[in-house]
């Protein structure tokens, strides 16, 4: 009775002793643990933890029997673990990176100063323009790639292509897909509404291996540019014209008008929140501008 008496008074008073910063702390870490496990589970890095894991076994099993060539081989790879760990999950380290920059509590000293009802009514425009363009492409079986860049800057990208800086319309897009043109086989880069370039080249997709093999080249480089930013990429096909959208690696197909319209509208408007945020960070900056 005595020591479940102690247990009970130990239990007790480590009760007591946590504060609200001890209940943060285990709150964020076990935050940190589930986006880490479950981004282990959704790429390859899963299978890389289960190797970790097993030359962990290994080594507690060399450890425990003595072996000591075992034991010093398998010391000195954990000794340069940390470094191993950064080289083998370099793209899934990347992009968890690139997730937390486009965190609104980030971007809020990053966002364009440019008045919000200006990128509101570039943007109107060019959503106009790409779902008039995307369904008469379509009609024709002519294939289209347009990437609609967000907070993730594609300046690599931009520089493979024809800089145009123009207003987006159904006749700068026909011109830029009409087979056999300079630009028709390179992606369509817009910023702010703009069309940026033309003719931009876009990585391939991290897990090619796993696409359906009936997708072509344009369809592979939309997955791809998306797996490393969060730009909106809109695809035509040639061989079926049907309209296909890229996200975050993923691929959503079917796509008409109306439906294309609706989504870009969602992702690429700025919302009355992000409106007021765009406009409280110009002010600050012209604050701070005028002061320093």
């Amino acid at each position: 009775m005595d020591t479940l008496s102690n247990l009970f008074d130990a239990f007790i008073s480590i009760i007591k002793s946590i504060t609200v910063f001890d209940i943060l702390d285990i709150a964020i870490l076990s935050f940190l643990l589930y986006k880490g496990i479950q981004i282990a589970r959704e790429t390859r890095a899963g299978q890389l933890v289960k190797g970790i894991i097993l030359l962990i076994a290994c080594y507690f099993i060399a450890d425990f029997f003595e072996l000591k060539a075992m034991t010093y081989i398998l010391q000195t790879f954990f000794s340069w673990g940390f470094l191993a760990i950064v080289i083998l999950f370099q793209p899934e380290l990347r992009r968890i990176l690139e997730k937390m920059g486009r965190t609104k509590v980030v971007s809020l000293y990053s966002l364009n100063p440019m008045d919000s009802n200006g990128i509101a009514g570039a943007w109107e425009n060019c959503i106009n323009a790409i779902c008039e363009s995307a369904e008469s492409l379509s009609s024709t079986k002519t294939g289209a790639l347009i990437v609609c860049e967000r907070m993730t800057k594609l300046g690599e990208q931009i520089d493979t292509g024809t800089i145009l800086n123009c207003t987006p319309s159904v006749a700068v897009f026909g011109n830029i897909f009409f087979p056999n043109t300079p630009l028709h086989d390179g992606a369509v880069i817009i910023r702010d509404g703009m069309i940026l370039a033309a003719g931009c080249f876009l990585p391939k997709p991290q897990k090619e291996e796993f696409i359906n093999k009936q997708l072509g080249s344009r369809h592979r480089a939309a997955i791809g540019i998306s797996e490393v930013s969060d730009a909106l990429v809109v695809v035509v096909s040639e061989e079926t014209g049907n309209i296909s959208v890229a996200e975050d690696g993923v691929l959503t197909r079917g796509y008409h008008k109306e439906s294309l319209k609706k989504l870009l509208t969602k992702k690429l408007m700025p919302v009355e929140d992000e409106a007021k945020l765009q406009s409280l960070a110009g002010r600050v900056k012209r604050k701070w501008k005028k002061e320093n």
